[in-house]
């Protein structure tokens, strides 16, 4: 099942050892590059192509990087404060501090706890100590207009139950209840994609929310009535017999040229040899007569191609495919799949897979060398 890369030496050929280089790269336009954090801290950049690792114009240590647009990275320091920087150059914005929030909708405070990145969450006219919310489980999402340089950022604590946004040109942020006056359908968030000003959420009900943050007065949910449930795909007597599963998950991801939105189903197993795989599934909804809910059939279809485009489940979208660039058609660019909420379960596999062979690819340098690398994100300068 295992498959070298077109562009990669085979193991044999190649060192083990990762080529490491000061220089800074100067990239293809479009062309995919991944971010590494070494379990030493800081950050490097890889290049699929040129199999070689390369240094950050600025020092990166101490940063967390949560989420990616292009170049920029969404990253939060040691004391959780918010930054959107260009990895590469020294170009850095700064954004507000979380625990400003407009009180418009607002229902739950943060208070800084000394100089750990640590908040303390209490609802808005409550009187008891509140819930402490760890530094770690910051998550967030990021995007950058190269051209006209507006930004949209959303951030959450892993299980809370809201989320925060900003845009260019805000000196605080809103809130986003995910609880709180939503429809049964749409509470929670066990994944998010965001793709312009647009917000998807999918929810622990196997839901869809839609919310659009173009607005200057905040947001709006796009969906007025609660989506119907996507429903979880089901394996073949046959597949479960002759798997055994290590862990299981579903992110989704936009169609950026249609604005479709995907569900990606991936799971590993081991196999009767002892050996682990992963498998990815990608599905869409099956809309009859949205028109007339007796009508709406909110059935899932198997997906077996993605045509001429790459999904990158890092970014949540996919792109036109270009093997000029890098970019290999039908395939998923993978590194984990716990990037907006932690699972127990989950491990960083870096990898490109193959939706119509169903083959693998992974980067045997970086393969060689994972237990030196603690995260590690695809992204795609423009």
């Amino acid at each position: 099942m295992m498959q070298s890369s077109k562009r990669s030496l085979s193991p044999d050929d190649r060192p083990s050892k990762i080529q490491r280089s000061s220089m800074i790269p100067n990239p293809k336009r479009g062309s995919p590059l991944l971010l590494l954090c070494p379990e030493e801290g800081g950050c490097r950049l890889y290049s699929p192509e040129e199999d070689r690792v390369y240094d950050t114009k600025r020092d990166f240590s101490g940063y967390r990087f949560l989420g990616n647009s292009g170049k920029w990275f969404l990253v939060a320091d040691s004391q959780s404060n918010l930054y959107i920087v260009d990895v590469l150059s020294d170009e850095r914005i700064e954004l507000p501090r979380l625990e400003l929030v407009s009180k418009d909708g607002c229902v739950h405070n943060l208070k800084p706890l000394g100089d750990d990145g640590d908040f303390q969450e209490i609802l808005v006219g409550g009187n008891y100590n509140g819930i402490r919310k760890l530094a770690k489980d910051l998550r967030g999402r990021v995007w950058v207009d190269d051209k006209t340089g507006d930004y949209v950022v959303v951030c959450r604590f892993d299980r809370c139950d809201y989320m925060r946004f900003c845009k260019k040109g805000d000196d605080r942020y809103r809130e986003i209840q995910t609880r709180v006056g939503v429809s049964v359908f749409l509470k929670g968030q066990d994944d998010m994609v965001l793709n312009g000003y647009n917000l998807y959420v999918f929810t622990p009900r196997c839901s869809l929310r839609h919310i659009d943050l173009s607005g200057k007065d905040g947001f709006e949910d796009v969906i007025k009535q609660p989506m119907y449930t996507w429903y979880k795909p089901f394996l073949s007597a046959e597949e479960e017999k002759r798997m055994k599963f290590i862990s299981e998950r579903e992110n989704i991801a936009v169609v950026t040229r249609s604005g479709e939105v995907l569900l990606v189903h991936n799971y590993t197993y081991q196999s009767s040899a002892f050996e682990k795989h992963r498998v990815f599934r990608v599905y869409k909804r099956q809309l009859k007569n949205l028109e007339d809910p007796e009508t709406y059939k909110p059935r899932l279809v198997e997906v077996d191609s993605l045509g001429d485009e790459a999904l990158f489940l890092d970014l949540g979208i996919t792109v036109p495919a270009d093997t000029t660039l890098g970019i290999e058609p039908n395939s998923i660019y993978f590194t984990r799949d716990d990037r907006f909420r932690l699972m127990p379960l989950s491990f960083l596999d870096i990898c490109v897979y193959n939706l119509a062979t169903k083959n693998i690819n992974r980067f045997p340098t970086l393969s060689s060398n994972l237990e030196k690398i603690k995260d590690a994100q695809w992204f795609i300068p423009s």
